[in-house]
Parts: structure tokens; sequence; C-alpha cells
């Protein structure tokens, strides 16, 4: 059991390593100027069902090798931990689809003067990052947990973080003091300030 701990901490981390790396801006203009403005339209869910794709074989091996149980949670709490989850999931979905600023290519490969105002909208006026914390819901809210699934959240929630650090840095680039107003106004990933979208306004 040792060495499937060595495997999944291995894939887990390559897993990761290849997620950056298809992430990254060098990648991105690599492939922007080999299909051109088009890419836009696909790259975002070509990157999704790889990510899709690749994390199968560890959850397989989660199925296959679970390892010691932890603990069950038992009804009615367990549904109460399902219905955050799935709130999580509703809430990822509209994190993709109010995120033009996040994920549209063509912004991020853009030169300033011709990069569109930050103008967030949706669950960005109340949060930066919606996937962190559906992230962390999604995974910690799970009924139930062994060694193998713990081992696998604490990696996952650690590089949600970093990577969350890191999309900051490249949307600071991107937008520069409209970025750095922006967070200053919207908590990182818990809505406590309710709906921010009017900051742009405030004086």
């Amino acid at each position: 059991m040792f060495f499937i701990s060595l495997i999944q901490v291995a894939y887990l981390i390559a897993f990761a390593t290849m997620h950056s790396f298809l992430a990254s801006k060098q990648v991105k203009s690599l492939v922007w100027r080999i299909f051109g403005p088009g890419m836009d339209r696909w790259y975002m869910t070509f990157f999704t069902i790889f990510a899709v794709i690749t994390f199968l074989p560890l959850a397989i091996l989660l199925l296959l090798f679970p390892g010691r149980k932890l603990y069950v949670i038992r009804s009615p709490w367990r549904w109460l931990m399902v219905g955050v989850q799935l709130l999580s999931a509703a809430w990822i979905v509209k994190g993709f689809t109010d995120s033009w600023h996040r994920f549209s290519v063509s912004q991020q490969l853009s030169k300033s003067k011709e990069a569109k105002p930050l103008a967030p909208r949706g669950v960005y006026c109340y949060v930066r990052d919606p996937f962190l914390i559906s992230g962390l819901l999604g995974m910690w809210m799970t009924p139930f947990m062994t060694t193998k699934l713990l081992v696998t959240y604490l990696l996952a929630s650690i590089y949600l973080y970093l990577g969350s650090l890191h999309w900051e840095k490249r949307l600071l680039a991107q937008f520069g003091k409209e970025y750095a107003d922006y967070q200053k106004k919207v908590p990182r990933m818990i809505p406590w300030k309710g709906n921010q979208c009017p900051w742009t306004n405030k004086k």
C-alpha cells in the first residue's frame, strides 16, 4: 500500500505540473501563433477535457485502493454535505460562464492598450476566485474519508491555493491598477461583502 501511495503522490504532482504547463502564457502564445484568434473558442474546452481525461487514472486508483476508512458521516448530515457539493458545482459552472476576463486567451496575450476593461460580472462581483472556494468545499464536504482520499485532498488543496495566487499575479499583470482596486474591494474566496459590482463607480 505504501507503493500505491507513492504512485498516487507522483501522479498528482505530474497532473499539477501538466495542468500548469498548459495554462502557462508561453504555451498559449505558441498555440496562438499556430492557430490564431480562433483558439479562444476551443482552447478552454480542450483544456477542460484534457484535465478530466488525465484525472481518470487517479480516480480509478482511488476506487481500487481507497485505503483505510477514517470516517463516514451518517444521515441527515451526509445529505447536507452533498447539497453543499452540488451548490459548489453550480458555483463552478457560473465561474466559467462569467469569466471572460479570466480565460480569454486573446485578452491575456493582447497588449495593455488593446485589452478590454476588467468589468467583473456574476460570481466575480462576490469573490475573485470562485474556483478556490468551490474546489475546497467540493472536496472536504465529501461525507466519507479514507487515507488515500485524505492525501489527495490535502495535495489538491495546496495546489488550488497556489494556483489561485498564480492567477492573481497573471490578472494583476493583465489589468494593472484596475485589478489592484478590484482586489481591495472583492474578497478572494468567501463572499462576505455581498455584491461588489458597483465598486467601479465608487469614488
